[in-house]
């Protein structure tokens, strides 16, 4: 039956459909099982099944000890179906050659379609990389305008504090196109590669002063500010301990500072007159607290002479008259110290120097002890001649009543020119004026010549309490 078959299969059309040739297997297939199912030798060894390729398309089959013909027709089976279904083709064919072919040899042959279906949504490549930048690496060429940074350019400043800069010049931005490639991962940008720079405006570089002075560092004041003596000094005309004196200047005295030629000297004004002083006898209120006040009293008493006008306040605060007048050791029933503030007002009021007040009143009293201090209340013998002394001298209600009247006849009629502006809107009358200093008021004042020489002593006493 099986010998039929391939004679059928000889003789028949060579060119066949995939159907016919899977009907006639599946007749093969169901011969055989029902040859093998009626032969007892099942514990026999059988013959392999061997399919060949014989000319003329001729298909026999053997068998072979221990090959199902079966399997071996439903694996082919079962792989033209899959290349079937991942290749499907108009036309599947299997051509034969009239020559002899290996028995392994099959050529199979699909006809690739021809006809392509046109995309009629273009894909959006921008779209794409968008909804996929959190997942992928993406890159983008640019070009895009930046700045130049400037360089800072710097020079030592001998006039300057050690480490201080100043500004000679501001820096300026430059700018510049740059072409890049910029590269982002997950939406963040993570690289970029220059490919070239186009210059647009150069930058303006930064240039500074770099201060290298410790004296000016040490004392943290610049040149043009006010220094302070912290001992006796003498001013010359050059920076030199040779060179010619100029002046004399008192300890804690202000000058300003105009130069600086090096670290050991330095140019300085000291009122209208200028020269060097040695760096090491200055200071500054930063380096000395206490030196601005000291200056303050002893710039007060550089002007104390016997020459010194008197129509003028001296400048005393308060406090001041308070600590001249306290203990003082020959106010032996406390007078002075209890009228301290009665001279500032005199000070203040009349435009006089109440510490010349105060000195007249100690010398014409003998420090409040005498009679007509004692029993009128007049410290200064005010209206006393020689012949009467007591008697014809004035009595007041209290001391404060007599030094005031005693300093305006002294302001109207001693200390200032003829038509000066005073107090209360009057001008002074200037009758017995011979100028505003102790000896000029001693001329029409005292009998004494030398009364201006004792008055301006006790002067002195005071003043020199303040320091």
């Amino acid at each position: 039956m099986l010998n039929d078959k391939n004679n059928s299969m000889n003789h028949g059309q060579d060119n066949r459909n995939l159907s016919e040739v899977f009907k006639e297997l599946q007749e093969i297939r169901y011969a055989q099982n029902t040859a093998s199912s009626s032969s007892k030798t099942s514990k026999q060894s059988r013959p392999k099944a061997k399919v060949s390729f014989v000319e003329g398309n001729n298909i026999s089959f053997e068998n072979k000890k221990g090959i199902k013909l079966s399997n071996l027709l439903v694996a082919f089976v079962v792989l033209v179906l899959v290349i079937i279904a991942i290749f499907p083709m108009n036309v599947f064919s299997v051509e034969t050659g009239d020559t002899k072919k290996d028995t392994e040899e099959v050529v199979e042959t699909a006809s690739i379609p021809t006809d392509f279906e046109i995309n009629r949504k273009a894909l959006n490549m921008q779209k794409i990389i968008s909804e996929n930048s959190s997942f992928e690496k993406v890159k983008e060429q640019v070009s895009e305008e930046r700045e130049i940074e400037y360089e800072i350019q710097t020079q030592q400043n001998a006039t300057l504090p050690r480490g201080e800069q100043v500004v000679l010049q501001n820096g300026i931005m430059g700018r510049e196109n740059v072409s890049l490639v910029k590269t982002y991962e997950k939406g963040e940008f993570i690289e970029e590669i220059i490919l070239a720079k186009e210059t647009i405006e150069e930058p303006t570089p930064q240039i500074l002063d770099i201060g290298t002075s410790d004296f000016l560092a040490d004392l943290s004041i610049h040149i043009g500010d006010t220094v302070y003596l912290n001992k006796n000094a003498t001013l010359r005309k050059e920076p030199s301990d040779s060179s010619e004196e100029v002046a004399e200047i008192k300890n804690y005295i202000d000058v300003k500072l105009l130069e600086l030629p090096n670290e050991d000297w330095c140019k300085v004004s000291f009122d209208t007159i200028e020269g060097y002083l040695p760096t090491n006898v200055l200071t500054s209120p930063t380096k000395t607290p206490s030196i601005i006040e000291k200056n303050r009293i002893q710039r007060i008493l550089i002007h104390v002479n016997i020459e010194m006008e008197l129509n003028k306040s001296t400048g005393l605060t308060l406090k001041d008259y308070q600590k001249i007048f306290k203990d003082l050791p020959n106010d032996t029933n406390g007078i002075f110290k209890e009228n301290a503030e009665v001279f500032y007002n005199m000070d203040k009021k009349y435009n006089v120097n109440g510490i010349f007040i105060a000195s007249i009143a100690i010398h014409e009293s003998a420090w409040g002890t005498s009679q007509i201090s004692q029993d009128k209340n007049n410290l200064f013998g005010y209206g006393s001649y020689d012949e009467t002394p007591y008697e014809s001298s004035y009595d007041f209600v209290s001391f404060a009543e007599g030094i005031e009247t005693v300093t305006k006849s002294l302001v109207k009629y001693y200390l200032n020119p003829a038509g000066t502006k005073i107090y209360n809107g009057e001008t002074a009358s200037a009758w017995y004026y011979n100028g505003p200093t102790v000896e000029g008021v001693n001329q029409r004042y005292a009998s004494d010549p030398d009364w201006h020489t004792k008055v301006y002593s006790y002067m002195e006493m005071l003043y020199n309490r303040l320091s």
